[in-house]
C-alpha cells in the first residue's frame, strides 16, 4: 500500500519526496542515500542489490546532477536515470532496478528477510509448514540457500535428521491470467517447505 502512495516516495511514476521507508521512524532515507553516497557505493549497491547492468553510468550520472543541486524528489531521481541508462526497457521502465536497489537497501529488506525466516523456523512445530513469497531474484536467493541448509541432514550430529523437508523444489509462479489482473504478482515466486 505505501507504493501507491506519493508522499512516501516509492514511485517514479509519481512525484514524491525520496523517501522509501517502510517505516517512517527510521533515519535513513533514499534522498539521504542518492545525495551522500559516493559514486562507488551508488554503484556498488545498484550493481549488487539491483542488478542494474548500467550500475556506473546511473552512479556517475547521480553524482553528476547532485553537485549542481541536492536530488529531491522521485521524479527528478527517476529522469537522471533514465537520461543515463537510456530508454525503456522490454517491460522495465529505466530507473526500476535503481529504485528497486534503493528501496532494498533503506529498508535492509535482505537482512530482514533473512532474520525472519530463521525466526519462524524456530517457532515452526513439527509437520508445520512455511510459505515465502519473494519478488527478486536475491530474495529468492535468500529463501532457497536457508531452505536448502535447513533439508540438509547435519554432519555434526551422526543420526540427526534434516529440520526441513522441501516441498517445493523449483518456485511457485503465478499464472498469465493473474498477472494481467495483478501485474506486481509478475515477478513473486513462492517456496514451501515443512518441518520434519
Amino acid at each position: 500500500m505505501q507504493f501507491d502512495q506519493d508522499k512516501r516516495g516509492f514511485s517514479f511514476s509519481k512525484e514524491g519526496p525520496l523517501d522509501m521507508r517502510m517505516d517512517t521512524s527510521e533515519t535513513v532515507t533514499a534522498k539521504k542515500v542518492v545525495n551522500s553516497w559516493t559514486e562507488r557505493e551508488l554503484g556498488e549497491l545498484f550493481r549488487d542489490v539491483g542488478e542494474e547492468p548500467k550500475w556506473r553510468q546511473a552512479a556517475k550520472a547521480i553524482v553528476r546532477a547532485r553537485s549542481k543541486k541536492a536530488i529531491e524528489t522521485t521524479t527528478d531521481l527517476a529522469q537522471i536515470v533514465t537520461e543515463a541508462v537510456g530508454g525503456h526497457r522490454k517491460r522495465l521502465h529505466p530507473a526500476t532496478l535503481v529504485f528497486q536497489a534503493l528501496r532494498i537497501c533503506v529498508n535492509r529488506e535482505l537482512e530482514s528477510m533473512q532474520q525472519g525466516i530463521q525466526k519462524a523456523l524456530r517457532f515452526l512445530t513439527s509437520g508445520g509448514r512455511i510459505g515465502v513469497i519473494s519478488f527478486h531474484s536475491l530474495e529468492d536467493r535468500i529463501v532457497k540457500t536457508i531452505f536448502k541448509e535447513a533439508a540438509k541432514p547435519l554432519k555434526k550430529f551422526p543420526g540427526k535428521e534434516q529440520l526441513l523437508e522441501l516441498l517445493t523444489k523449483k518456485p511457485l509462479t503465478c499464472s498469465m491470467k493473474e498477472q494481467r489482473r495483478n501485474p506486481r504478482a509478475r515477478s513473486a515466486k513462492m517456496r514451501f517447505a515443512q518441518k520434519i
